[in-house]
């Protein structure tokens, strides 16, 4: 079975669903923007525009995708209005970066495969390591977490709920305790049990960004000491509902560190689902992961087809 449940019905009905506010406020838009019109011509082009940047799909990836549907209507010469959503799907997708997972395999070439988990507090990443860590053990894995957020007092002890609830093991200290050293012992400890994923949660401040690359680097370094190459996934949490902030967010991790994976969280419960196209295209940096739902299930593999295919639909 597919990793998430890839292309699966009920996946389906579940990006659907999640994606539902989003999929509404656009079609609405575009259905306003096409009334009376054949083909696509400066009109519909400007009244598109306006509608992607309302969706939160950004200026600049907006603009690509404005340019590269121009350069279609100059080519093909006309484009009707019917054809907009299939043009609209195949130029998104085409901008957008896949980060190609449909299982485990991943994690095949690194034992244990280790993840560290940023961003700000608020957006949703200790239930994002919690559903992980399900996925990942109900795929039959060995599952540690490091608490190594230790500046804010609910950080751990929600990290602790989630290692019971799901049922993997958590390694921890004491509030004010060296997030570095959390890492290392839990890195450790991965090691000496032969488990298979790793999971390091690091603190969500962002009001100084020369704080925080000195503290993701010094965990970086440490988590090195233990495993040579780790950590083999820096994993951004961005919240979706957020809009153009995300972005923001996304510019100021990017710089304090390397980045190479976005998970984008709480998109049921926004119309600014366009933001995942946005930073996927702008940061150049697959969205690996989409939360739409509060379910355990509703953490998924992010595929762009899929993504557009429902968006557009």
């Amino acid at each position: 079975m597919a990793f998430f449940g890839l292309f699966s019905k009920e996946r389906k009905e579940n990006l659907d669903k999640g994606l539902e506010k989003t999929k509404e406020s656009v079609f609405k838009k575009l259905a306003r923007a096409v009334i009376g019109k054949s083909k696509v011509d400066d009109e519909v082009l400007d009244n598109l525009e306006e509608i992607l940047i309302s969706s939160d799909v950004g200026v600049t990836t907006t603009l690509k995708i404005i340019e590269r549907i121009e350069q279609r209507v100059a080519r093909d010469k006309v484009i009707n209005t019917s054809e907009l959503n299939t043009v609209l799907k195949e130029e998104i997708a085409l901008l957008m970066k896949d980060p190609g997972v449909s299982s485990l395999d991943f994690m095949n070439e690194h034992k244990p495969y280790v993840i560290m988990v940023v961003g700000v507090n608020g957006v949703g990443k200790t239930t994002t390591i919690g559903k992980l860590a399900n996925h990942f053990k109900n795929a039959g894995k060995e599952v540690y977490l490091g608490a190594a957020d230790t500046f804010r007092a609910a950080a751990v002890d929600q990290l602790t709920i989630w290692a019971e609830r799901v049922g993997v093991t958590i390694i921890k200290q004491q509030m004010g305790s060296d997030p570095a050293s959390v890492a290392y012992d839990t890195l450790a400890s991965a090691v000496k049990n032969d488990a298979d994923v790793v999971i390091i949660d690091t603190a969500g401040r962002l009001h100084n960004k020369v704080n925080l690359m000195n503290e993701l680097t010094k965990i970086k370094n440490v988590m090195k000491k233990v495993i040579p190459d780790a950590p083999h996934e820096i994993l951004l949490i961005l919240d979706g509902s957020t809009g153009q902030n995300a972005f923001e967010q996304a510019k100021q991790f990017t710089l304090a560190t390397e980045v190479n994976a976005l998970c984008i969280t709480k998109l049921d419960g926004t119309a600014k689902g366009g933001v995942v196209i946005g930073i996927s295209h702008e940061f150049n940096i697959p969205v690996k992961y989409i939360g739409v739902g509060e379910k355990l299930d509703d953490l998924m593999i992010f595929n762009k087809q899929e993504y557009v295919e429902s968006l557009f639909n």
